[in-house]
């Protein structure tokens, strides 16, 4: 993700998105740049309008969040299984308990 990040800075600075400029990016932030990656990275962005990805990307959260929303309203139906769980390991360990008991 870094590699990605480094063009975006260097995109959103005005420079040339290039292997030195990428390498430079990640240098200063502290990352070692591995060279495949970094070639692979210019390579898929050679033809790429950075602008207009970035506008694509703009749209696609509104559909993401739409999904973890939906996911939200089932997870207290889980947590009602969960405790209802515990209870039934809590009754069944008492049992036990009561067993050495007599």
């Amino acid at each position: 993700m870094e590699y990605i990040y480094a063009a975006l800075l260097l995109h959103k600075a005005g420079k040339k998105v290039d292997e030195n400029g990428v390498k430079a990016v990640l240098t200063a932030a502290g990352v070692a740049a591995d060279e495949s990656r970094v070639k692979a990275l210019i390579a898929a962005l050679d033809g790429v309008s950075i602008e207009e990805a970035i506008k694509a990307a703009a749209a696609a959260p509104v559909a993401v969040a739409a999904a973890p929303a939906a996911a939200g309203a089932a997870a207290p139906a889980k947590e009602e299984h969960k405790e209802e769980d515990k209870k039934a390991e809590e009754e069944s360990g008492m049992a036990g308990l009561g067993a050495l008991f007599g």
